[in-house]
């Protein structure tokens, strides 16, 4: 690869919440070495100043970027969200200003599935309740209310990376699987599908939530669908905290309809250890409550470092959005050191921004030698490599910058 514009020394990378080590030593390992790192997540006002100069961020779940700290992100080439979801990002900013955000989907999957399996079998056994009596100093020795596995039926609703997986432990359990999905999927093992969530509200003995946040799944599971889940039954939700009525799981519990839950997302949780956690749940000794540690587990979060790392890197170093969640994904070929100039352009999707980049290069007589362009919708994205290596790239790059639709563009190397 030819010379940098922009030297790996002066790219200034801000990971905060605690980053895993993996994702650090990656950045360090390819030439980045103007690290800053944070524990915690910082207010508005700290992140507005650390952010202003940050050409790279990486952040988990509780590190806000809004509109208005985009404002202050002069500088902002990428985010790297070191988690599954987004939803902690304003993803729409971002890309009007040209950002990809990057996100680790898969990463903590089987983290995620192992605790949902864990939950089923001390719910089935009624340990929360045995275990708090013990502490309580009384001996519950018995069989009441304490089932086995084998034979019961998991109802799984989003039949995705997470319930799919969830499927496979299940059915090694000897569980019979039954799985409702609004998109047509592919049963693993011996698991079946349902026409509708009222089928598999019917017959589960156990009901596990992998879906999305969206605005169809807020609230997805309140009074209706608690009534149609079978007496003596138990639900777990380590998917979003808003796709559950936290109210009216604890009438059906309270009425004795449901025999337990597990619970590891809440429509609102703490900001920090220092806040308390609120919900009417607290003081069930039949609820598992835990505090959003799905995907929390050493191995989950050196795989998710890794990860988001790599495609922070890619992007950084070649113009590859593989992995991006707000943009098209293009994914380029690493060119041989010296053959070519490369610059990347964010634009617009109006008519004739592709001509204008074209008129530049042509000006100038340079021969294009690749060229890749995606687009969706509003925005697109295009990546031009030229022959040779151009002692006038910046004068190139200012006049692609200076094409109406523009929002960013970068000279690579």
């Amino acid at each position: 690869m030819g010379a940098l514009s922009f030297s790996k020394d002066k790219i200034k990378v801000l990971f905060l919440e605690d980053i895993h080590q993996n994702g650090v030593s990656y950045f360090k390992k390819h030439g980045y070495n103007n690290i800053v790192t944070f524990k915690g997540a910082l207010d508005p006002e700290d992140l507005k100043r650390e952010i202003r100069d940050a050409h790279i961020i990486g952040i988990r779940s509780r590190t806000k970027l809004t509109e208005d700290i985009f404002k202050s992100a002069e500088k902002l080439m990428a985010v790297g969200c070191f988690c599954i979801g987004t939803n902690q990002v304003d993803l729409d900013a971002a890309l009007k200003r040209g950002i990809p955000v990057f996100n680790a989907p898969y990463s903590n999957t089987r983290s995620v599935a192992e605790l949902v399996i864990g939950e089923i079998v001390m719910l089935m056994r009624g340990v929360p309740q045995r275990s708090a009596a013990a502490h309580a100093g009384l001996w519950l020795k018995n069989a009441k209310g304490s089932f086995e596995l084998r034979g019961k039926t998991l109802g799984i609703v989003g039949y995705g990376h997470i319930g799919s997986q969830v499927s496979v432990l299940a059915e090694a359990m000897g569980m019979k699987v039954r799985y409702y999905d609004i998109v047509d999927k592919l049963a693993l093992g011996n698991a079946e599908s349902c026409a509708s969530l009222s089928e598999l509200l019917s017959v589960s003995d156990v009901v596990t939530l992998h879906v999305p946040q969206t605005a169809q799944t807020n609230n997805m599971f309140g009074p209706a669908e608690f009534n149609a889940m079978k007496d003596n039954s138990f639900l777990i939700n380590a998917a979003r905290g808003t796709v559950v009525n936290v109210d009216a799981l604890k009438e059906a519990l309270d009425s004795g309809h449901l025999l337990g839950a597990a619970l590891d997302v809440f429509p609102k949780e703490p900001a920090d250890k220092n806040e308390e956690f609120v919900s009417p749940l607290r003081g069930m000794t039949n609820v598992i409550l835990t505090p959003h540690i799905g995907g929390s587990t050493q191995e989950a979060q050196a795989n998710i470092g890794l990860e988001v790392a790599e495609r922070l890197v890619k992007y950084s170093d070649n113009g590859s959005t593989l992995g991006a969640v707000n943009m098209v994904e293009v994914s380029l070929p690493v060119q041989e050191a010296g053959k070519v100039t490369r610059f990347m352009h964010i634009h617009r999707n109006v008519p004739g921004v592709l001509s204008a980049m074209n008129h530049v290069f042509s000006d100038a007589h340079l021969n294009v030698s690749g060229q890749y362009l995606r687009t969706d919708g509003e925005y697109a994205y295009v990546v031009v490599d030229v022959d040779g290596h151009l002692e006038n790239a910046e004068d190139i790059r200012a006049k692609l910058a200076a094409i109406d639709g523009t929002l960013k563009v970068r000279y690579l190397y």
